[in-house]
């Protein structure tokens, strides 16, 4: 956070998620992250601190009927080390969504998205990062514990 505010990126739908994606091979999560940083946001120094929670998404698949969808999603305490920055190199359905990188408050993010819920559909990250933004709120990840939880 940097002056009460958290890096995030949003989409044309309005929506906040924080920057980040799969692990490509031969990366680990640091790498990893810092990667999908840059891509998303542009930032180029970013340091990956203490691993912040990890979230257990389990429900039924949007794209698939009958099918049940399981993603492990990893949380990182991060900082920029610079303000230095590229242009975005986004994928097709970030480019898109046009994924543009905010410094936005964290009450405001949260009340964003829950202002959204349900009305966006097929968005799999909205409760999810909701979620995580919330315990931030409250406080739960600044002491860096780690905490497993299931989202609905």
């Amino acid at each position: 956070m940097s002056n009460n505010k958290i890096l995030l990126v949003q989409s044309n739908r309005g929506d906040y998620k924080f920057p980040g994606g799969g692990v490509e091979e031969n990366e680990d999560h640091s790498e990893g992250l810092k990667r999908e940083i840059r891509e998303e946001t542009g930032y180029i120094n970013c340091a990956v601190n203490k691993k912040a929670g990890i979230v257990i998404e389990r429900r039924m698949d949007e794209f698939n009927e009958n099918v049940l969808f399981q993603m492990t999603s990893h949380y990182y305490l991060c900082e920029l080390t610079s303000e230095d920055k590229i242009h975005q190199q986004l994928d097709d359905y970030e480019s898109e969504l046009d994924f543009t990188p905010k410094w936005v408050n964290l009450d405001d993010a949260i009340q964003q998205n829950e202002s959204l819920t349900g009305q966006i559909k097929k968005n799999s990250w909205l409760n999810r990062e909701t979620f995580v933004l919330k315990e931030i709120q409250k406080g739960l990840i600044n002491n860096g514990a780690v905490r497993s939880v299931e989202v609905d």
